[in-house]
């Protein structure tokens, strides 16, 4: 299993503190955006360039763990 924590960094000198790849500004956010969008690893991969499918896989290992730890109320 991926280690998030190899991948992923929030500075706040960096997009506001938003959390991003390691060595880059290409926010978490847009690597969820674009799996939600339906594009596959490999294609966000080709997408941005300085990706690798680890850093894509960090950013879902990433959501999954925030999902765990904050209480979702469902919609109705």
């Amino acid at each position: 299993m991926i280690s998030w924590q190899d991948h992923i960094v929030s500075d706040p000198g960096i997009c506001h503190g938003k959390p991003c790849i390691k060595g880059t500004r290409i926010m978490v956010s847009v690597v969820l955006d674009n799996l939600a969008a339906g594009l596959t690893p490999e294609e966000i991969v080709d997408e941005y360039p300085p990706l690798t499918r680890d850093d894509v896989a960090a950013a879902m290992a990433y959501a999954a763990m925030l999902a765990r730890e904050e209480e979702l109320i469902p919609l109705r």
